[in-house]
């Protein structure tokens, strides 16, 4: 596994960001000959690739610091990429326009800097609370970008214009742009085909019924919709650990490393 820390100037945020890029790479099985081939630096294909998002007050580190995610991608020959949002909901927040930088300006940097796929069925997003709000924020509105869609104890009744500044307080209906509710109907009445969705929830956690009745909301519109819940889990680092794990088992893979299934790290 090579982990990749990156900085780099970002054209429309104006100014420096901050990025994990997590790439499979030589195992130390390969190398002590335990796999029965030779290791070898030499790429077949591009790695598909899932962009990872943090939530409410994390950055580009927690994933990888929290949870064993390093491992699932190796194991699965993924790419797992996460950036740093703040606090703003993976939206266009004052003059930050996150919405941009997510859909164009990272992919078009990763994909030319990196061995990582742009194509729209190598492609996917998934996050943990803020992040779910924010990967249900650009699958519905990009449904041709992605292939799936993960959910893991997702905020979807996060306002971005207020959430950033009281996300705990008062709600106000967010603009048609940030609402997610929205979206998913716009999908549906513009014939669009909605990525396949895995959406997730702890029964203890206080967002549960909430995600459970918009996973139910997706379902009537027309989605591909997995639902999985743990019992007895909150708000909490191993339930999102467990949730990513399933979330990469679960996803419908045909790319050059997919079909090569499993390995050993």
């Amino acid at each position: 596994m090579a982990k990749l820390v990156c900085n780099f100037y970002s054209y429309v945020l104006n100014r420096a960001v901050d990025i994990t890029v997590v790439l499979p790479s030589v195992t130390c099985p390969e190398s002590l000959g335990l796999a029965g081939y030779p290791p070898c630096h030499e790429l077949k294909a591009k790695f598909p690739v899932l962009y990872l998002l943090h939530g409410f007050g994390n950055n580009h580190a927690q994933w990888t610091g929290y949870t064993n995610v390093e491992m699932y991608a190796e194991e699965r020959r993924i790419a797992v990429v996460n950036l740093s949002a703040e606090n703003k909901a993976y939206a266009k927040v004052g003059g930050d326009d996150f919405m941009k930088f997510i859909d164009e300006e990272l992919p078009a940097f990763l994909t030319n800097y990196f061995p990582i796929s742009d194509k729209p069925e190598e492609t996917y997003i998934a996050g943990l609370s803020m992040g779910g709000y924010g990967s249900y924020l650009h699958g519905l509105t990009h449904p041709e970008k992605f292939r799936a869609i993960g959910t893991f104890s997702a905020g979807v009744s996060i306002n971005p214009e207020t959430f950033a500044v009281s996300p705990f307080g008062e709600r106000k209906d967010p603009a048609p742009e940030n609402d997610i509710y929205a979206l998913a109907r716009k999908v549906k009445e513009e014939g669009k085909t909605f990525p396949k969705i895995y959406a997730s929830c702890g029964t203890k956690d206080g967002l549960y019924q909430a995600d459970k009745e918009y996973a139910d909301l997706l379902r009537e519109l027309g989605a591909d919709v997995t639902w999985d819940e743990m019992e007895g889990y909150g708000h909490e680092w191993r339930f999102w650990d467990a949730q990513v794990e399933r979330f990469l088992d679960w996803i419908e893979r045909d790319d050059y490393y997919g079909k090569l299934g499993k390995r050993s790290v």
